[in-house]
């Protein structure tokens, strides 16, 4: 989540994590996080398509509770409280609804929160309660409902005191950047796409010198790793549309940045090297790859990375680009195991089709 506002306690500190999004006032903006949490969640899975820009992450962050005592307690609370407090409750079970796959349910339960929201004219839960509904709609690939929603939340916070460079409405534009990116509206995904990434270069510019008593560490921060977060949902965009050297650009940059303010052994450090390598491979720049992936499977096993394999394999591929078949198969069978031991069948697919490629490439050499 992005930096807090520095006013007051926090209502969303009950509801649990945001889902990232709008950045809102008073109580409703308290204790989330850095928005980099979500950014460097650090998965390699779903980096050529569709992402909801660290939604996951930030919903898996979400403190459970059971479904017994303490919920039936925290509904009686619930009635008997205001309505405010109706509208948190609300918003927990429809994050609880989510986190257990169970999205019409939290479809249902947000609609109840929206209605109770415009009912007692709480603009500040109208706007959370929308973002939330346009991150589940994303979640669920229902694009068109979640431009619409993503709009509604930003109208709301333009009519307010919101500037066009806070970062929540920087953010929900990169979400709609990828919306549009996904339906390839590509004039409306680059526009969106270079609007952010403009915006927030020129935040940072400004704000440079500015003492943290005046801009405190923390924004700081949490506004370079957004610009991360854009270069890197920009980068695979590129990717995705084979502008290879523009997406080593963006990769190297959202690079430098993770490792400024995140550090090298940060997960998403680990994953953007590896994204990194694998746009110079594809260029055929092998060498340049093989250095950021072997850096990044070092790191990998230094951390435990949770998906080191996937990393393994495109260290595996790389070598095989590279002619060194025989340290490219002990790198697959690395990379084998450990997806079985893990019980990642799509990855072990990969890695076994990766395996006949690399025969395939021997006996033609032979």
């Amino acid at each position: 989540m992005l930096a807090a506002l520095r006013r007051g306690p926090g209502l969303v500190a009950a509801v649990g994590r945001r889902c990232s999004g709008a950045r809102l006032p008073a109580r409703w903006d308290k204790a989330q996080g850095r928005r980099g949490a979500a950014w460097g969640a650090g998965s390699l899975r779903g980096r050529s398509g569709l992402c909801p820009g660290g939604v996951l992450a930030a919903l898996a962050a979400f403190s459970l509770f059971s479904k017994n005592a303490e919920e039936e307690k925290e509904t009686k609370e619930g009635e008997s409280a205001g309505t405010e407090d109706t509208i948190i409750l609300l918003l927990k079970k429809a994050k609880l609804s989510i986190m257990k796959g169970e999205l019409e349910e939290a479809e249902r339960i947000l609609h109840q929160a929206v209605q109770l929201s415009h009912q007692s004219d709480n603009k500040k839960a109208i706007i959370y309660t929308y973002d939330l509904m346009a991150n589940l709609a994303f979640l669920r690939g229902q694009l068109d409902s979640a431009e619409k929603l993503f709009k509604a939340a930003m109208s709301f916070l333009l009519a307010g005191d919101m500037k066009q460079d806070d970062n929540a409405i920087i953010e929900m534009s990169l979400k709609l950047a990828s919306i549009y990116a996904a339906q390839n509206q590509h004039k409306l995904a680059l526009a969106g796409y270079e609007f952010c990434i403009l915006t927030l270069d020129e935040k940072i510019a400004k704000y440079r010198d500015l003492p943290d008593d005046v801009l405190p560490a923390e924004e700081r921060a949490n506004t370079h790793l957004l610009l991360g977060l854009c270069l890197d949902s920009y980068g695979r965009y590129l990717l995705t549309n084979n502008q290879l050297p523009g997406a080593q650009r963006m990769y190297e940059r959202a690079l430098q940045i993770s490792k400024e303010v995140q550090g090298e052994t940060h997960p998403q450090t680990v994953v953007l090297m590896n994204d990194l390598a694998t746009v110079l491979d594809a260029q055929g720049l092998y060498e340049e790859a093989y250095t950021h992936v072997k850096r990044a499977s070092e790191l990998a096993k230094q951390t435990e990375h949770p998906e080191e394999h996937m990393v393994l394999n495109n260290l595996a591929g790389i070598l095989m680009h590279k002619d060194d078949f025989l340290q490219a198969k002990e790198v697959y069978r690395k990379a084998l195991k450990q997806a079985e031991l893990k019980g990642d069948n799509a990855s072990m697919k990969h890695i076994q089709e990766e395996l006949a490629e690399l025969a395939r490439r021997r006996k033609q050499s032979d």
